[in-house]
């Protein structure tokens, strides 16, 4: 579980910073993954190379920007 300070009584600012360690940690995506319930062998492996493309991908836009 992630811990937030707030500070100077900014709620909002800790709230974002709440939901991006949430993001950083994938608390949600972890939930959603249970939710679905049992996932064959092949549907997992196809799953998961296809976000390593659009990962892969994500990367390859950031580098090419910066």
């Amino acid at each position: 579980m992630s811990t937030v300070v707030v500070k100077n009584g900014n709620v909002e600012f800790a709230l974002r910073n709440l939901k991006q360690k949430n993001a950083k940690d994938g608390l949600l995506k972890a939930a959603r993954e249970r939710n679905e319930g049992y996932m064959k062998p092949g549907v997992k492996r196809r799953k998961a190379k296809k976000e390593a493309i659009r990962n892969s991908h994500k990367r390859e836009r950031r580098e090419r920007y910066n």
